[in-house]
């Protein structure tokens, strides 16, 4: 096979033109041998994400903020049971027009709890996901000046490419370079801090 075709085909292969293939080598960090040639690189986001000590640290502060408030949500879930027991054990001293008044009263409490809740774990979700973004933003430089080194003009997830070759797979070093730039991230972002618990709405014990 001569060599116009087999560069031919590795371009299809990440979608690229032949021309392209005659840049600056692109090599991880102490692996040996003969390198490949591109201008596009490719990193697996989920990973930076999971592997980094910044990434990692973020990852800890949703875990902490979604634990908080499921043991809330398990000690307001005992302290209703307990009311709601409380009440039926009252119910045979109570007239059924007494009873009902009561029984609405505790109904729209649960009812105001679970909506307040609700919306507590809303609150959760959408920090952890600008918890993320901001990650990927202040990673961002970082991963240009990467790319700049290694003579690169395109990052791309590796989850977008539907074939390549791993010479193009810069994961391992954008997971160094941002742990020795940014660190844990505490340097470059003010932790995110876990919705507090709210005495309103809580059962009376």
């Amino acid at each position: 096979m001569g060599r116009g075709l087999r560069q031919a085909l590795l371009a299809l292969w990440v979608g690229l033109s032949p021309a392209l293939w005659a840049m600056p080598a692109l090599a991880q960090e102490g692996q040996p041998g003969p390198v490949f040639k591109s201008q596009l690189a490719v990193v697996q986001q989920d990973q930076l994400f999971a592997r980094t000590l910044y990434g990692k640290a973020v990852q800890a502060r949703i875990e902490a903020a979604r634990q908080s408030l499921l043991s809330e949500n398990q000690r307001i879930e005992a302290g209703l049971e307990a009311e709601e027991r409380a009440l039926t054990q009252r119910r045979p001293t109570m007239t059924p027009a007494e009873f009902r008044k009561l029984a609405d009263a505790f109904d729209a409490k649960v009812e105001g709890i679970r909506s307040a809740q609700e919306a507590k774990g809303r609150a959760v979700a959408r920090q952890a996901e600008e918890d993320r973004q901001r990650f990927f933003q202040t990673a961002y430089p970082v991963l240009a000046r990467l790319m700049a080194e290694i003579g690169a003009v395109a990052l791309m997830d590796k989850s977008d490419i539907i074939i390549s070759l791993e010479a193009i797979d810069v994961t391992d070093r954008a997971v160094a370079r941002i742990d020795s730039t940014l660190g844990d991230g505490s340097a470059s972002e003010a932790p995110a801090e876990a919705p507090e618990p709210s005495d309103a709405g809580q059962p009376e014990q």
